[in-house]
C-alpha cells in the first residue's frame, strides 16, 4: 500500500530506499521510522514538546495544589481576616486585606487578584480548562473535518458540492468573529442538556470554526488517492465503498492528520482565551487563561502579574506547540531530502 507525506506526497517502495540511504539507514527501513528518527535530530522540536508535556502534567496537579499546598479552591474569595500594619507585613496588602502581588508562601504564592482569589491556584485550574477545551475542540475538529473532507473526496458529485459549500461559509467568516457569534447564543441558551457555562460549549464553538482548515486539505488529498493503483485494486476486488475508505484512504491520511492536530490545537487554545477574553468563552465561575487575562486587566497598575502570569503561561504552551508541531511536519515531509539526493 501506498504511503504519503502529510503534503499529500507518497512515499513507499523506491522513494523510502532513496530516503534511508540519504541518512545512512538500510533500505528496508519504513517511512515512518525515518521520520521519527529526523525528529530525533530535532533537538529544539523535542524541548519545546517536552515543555508542553511539563506545563501538561504541572496543570493536571492543580487539585493537588489546591488542595495540598495552598488550602484554597480556585473560586475561593478569601480576605485577610485579622488586623494588620502595612510596615510590620510580610508583604504589600490592599486596604481589604488582598495581598497586591506575590507572597512567595504556600498560599497567595502569586499574590491575589482583585476579588481575592489566589492568582497561582486560578493559574493551574485555568491551564487544566485552557488545555481540555483544547483538545476537546481539537478532537471535534479532526473527526468532523475527516468525515466531511473523506465522503466529499470521494464520493464527488452533489455531496461533493453541498459540504463545500458548507465549508465556505464557515470559511468566509474570521474565526474570532464567528467564534464570538456562537458562543454567544450558545452561552445564553446552553446547547441542549448542557447550560451556557459548561466547559464542553466553548469546545464544541471552536471545534466547529476550525473544520475547514482540516477538512479541504483532507478532501483535496483525497482525491488524488482514489486514483491511485490500491484503490482501483480494492474497487475490482469488490470491496465496499465504506470498507476502501477505511482500509485504503484513512491510513494514508496518518501523516496529515498528525501534522494538522499540534496546528489546530494551538489555534484552539489560542481562539479560547480571545473569545472568553470578549465574553463569549469560558463562563464564570470557571477559570481559564482567558478569563484571568480580562480580570486582572482592571488592576494593572497595581498588580500587572495578574496579566502578566497568564500571558506567559499562555505564551509558552502555544509557542511550544507550534515548536513541536513545525518539527513533526518536518520529519514527515521527505520531500527535501528527495530533492537532495537527486
Amino acid at each position: 500500500m501506498a504511503t504519503t507525506s502529510a503534503t499529500g506526497t507518497e512515499f513507499s517502495g523506491e522513494t523510502a530506499a532513496l530516503l534511508a540511504e540519504g541518512e545512512g539507514l538500510p533500505p528496508g527501513i519504513g517511512p515512518w521510522a525515518l521520520a521519527w528518527r529526523r525528529l530525533r535530530r530535532n533537538k529544539t522540536a523535542l524541548a519545546f514538546g517536552g515543555l508542553f508535556i511539563l506545563i501538561v502534567v504541572v496543570c493536571l496537579l492543580a487539585p493537588v495544589y489546591s488542595h495540598a499546598i495552598a488550602h484554597i479552591g480556585p473560586a475561593d474569595e478569601t480576605y485577610l481576616s485579622k488586623p494588620f500594619n502595612v510596615k510590620t507585613q510580610e508583604f504589600a496588602v490592599s486596604p481589604t486585606g488582598i495581598p497586591i502581588g506575590p507572597t512567595w508562601h504556600s498560599r497567595f504564592f502569586l499574590g491575589a487578584d482583585a476579588n481575592g482569589r489566589d492568582v497561582a491556584v486560578r493559574l493551574l485550574y485555568g491551564g487544566r480548562n485552557s488545555l481540555e477545551i483544547g483538545f476537546v475542540a481539537t478532537m471535534i475538529t479532526m473527526v468532523l473535518a475527516l468525515i466531511l473532507g473523506v465522503w466529499s473526496g470521494y464520493f464527488r458529485g452533489i455531496s461533493d458540492g453541498v459540504i463545500n459549500r458548507f465549508l465556505d461559509i464557515i470559511w468566509a467568516y474570521p474565526a474570532v468573529l464567528l467564534g464570538v457569534t456562537l458562543g454567544t447564543v450558545l452561552a445564553v441558551g446552553g446547547i441542549g442538556p448542557l447550560h451556557g457555562t459548561a466547559l464542553l460549549v466553548p469546545a464544541i464553538v471552536i471545534g466547529i470554526v476550525y473544520i475547514p482548515y482540516v477538512a479541504k486539505p483532507v478532501r483535496g488529498q483525497v482525491l488524488t488517492l482514489r486514483e491511485r493503483e490500491f484503490v482501483d485494486a480494492a474497487r475490482q476486488q469488490g470491496l465496499s465503498h465504506a470498507r476502501i475508505m477505511f482500509s485504503e484512504i484513512l491510513p494514508n491520511l496518518a501523516s496529515t492528520i498528525i501534522v494538522f492536530f499540534p496546528l489546530i490545537l494551538a489555534n484552539a487554545i489560542l481562539l479560547e482565551a480571545a473569545l472568553t477574553y470578549l465574553g463569549a468563552g469560558v463562563q464564570p465561575p470557571n477559570a481559564s487563561w482567558g478569563t484571568m487575562i480580562s480580570d486582572g486587566i482592571s488592576t494593572i497598575p497595581a498588580a500587572f502579574h495578574n496579566v502578566l502570569v497568564p500571558g506567559i503561561m499562555l505564551v509558552l504552551c502555544v509557542l511550544s506547540i507550534n515548536v513541536f508541531g513545525d518539527g513533526l511536519r518536518d520529519a514527515l515531509d521527505p520531500r527535501a531530502k528527495v530533492r537532495i539526493a537527486h
